[in-house]
Order: structure tokens, then sequence, then C-alpha cells
């Protein structure tokens, strides 16, 4: 799908995209451009309320080494 140029999209907010490829997705600076950044299974529920299954997530996806913004597993490892 083709997707509109925003002038001033809002930086580091996270957005939901119904009916495309990914569930969320972001617009974050890089440098001096924006980006965005899709992640997240559009076909999968999110369970973070469920302590047990929001510690085993963050364990198999190592989030406390995601840094950087412009990575779809840093905007996953926030989101949990």
């Amino acid at each position: 799908m083709a997707e509109k140029k925003k002038k001033n999209p809002p930086l580091n907010k996270v957005i939901r995209t119904p009916g495309e490829r990914k569930k969320f997705k972001v617009y974050v600076k890089d440098g001096d451009k924006v980006k965005i950044v899709r992640f997240g299974d559009p076909n999968m529920e999110i369970r973070a309320d469920n302590p047990a299954r929001r510690k085993n997530f963050r364990a198999r996806h190592n989030c406390a080494q995601k840094k950087d913004k412009t990575t779809a597993g840093y905007w996953s490892c926030k989101q949990w």
C-alpha cells in the first residue's frame, strides 16, 4: 500500500496499522531523516498483562540489550 508522506509525523508514538502487514508502526528520527519502523504480527494477540508471559518474552527477545530506537526489536520490547 502506498503511504502518504506526512510533513510532521508524531515521533516516537506507536500507531496501530489495521489491514497492514505489521500490527504497529512508529516514526523515529534517524540522524536528520524520519524513518518508519513497523513491527508486530497482526495475527497474534498481545498478552502483556500476564507476568509469566511478559518475563518469558523479554528473556527470549533479549530486551535488556535493545537500545536502538530505529529497530523493530526495540519497539516490540518497549510494548512489553
